[in-house]
């Protein structure tokens, strides 16, 4: 996973064990944490807090960092259709402070 992260992606994965990407349709920001736990895609504001989490995961049976290229691949080359068979959950206070957002 780590190959395919851009420069700046790898070293705030590498520090806080998410990076953010940028959706091909409308530019909005994405963090996305490594990890099964769900949701693990965020949509976040320009301040960096989240905004909407958003569940959607590749078909098949996945270790984590492949799940979360998926994700990253999906957001960068067809935001569109990755999310239109999102779930989305709104972010509750337990969640955030747990993910330390």
């Amino acid at each position: 996973m780590r190959e395919w992260l851009s420069p700046v992606q790898r070293e705030q994965f590498d520090g806080s064990g998410y990076f953010d990407v940028v959706g091909c349709d409308s530019g909005k920001r994405y963090r996305i944490y490594h990890g099964i736990v769900s949701p693990n895609v965020y949509e976040i504001d320009d301040a960096g807090r989240p905004k909407m989490g958003l569940c959607f995961m590749p078909l098949g049976r996945l270790v984590a960092g492949d799940v979360v290229l998926a994700q990253k691949i999906a957001l960068e080359t067809d935001e569109h259709s990755a999310l239109k068979v999102a779930n989305r959950i709104s972010p509750n206070r337990e969640l955030l402070r747990s993910r330390s957002l």
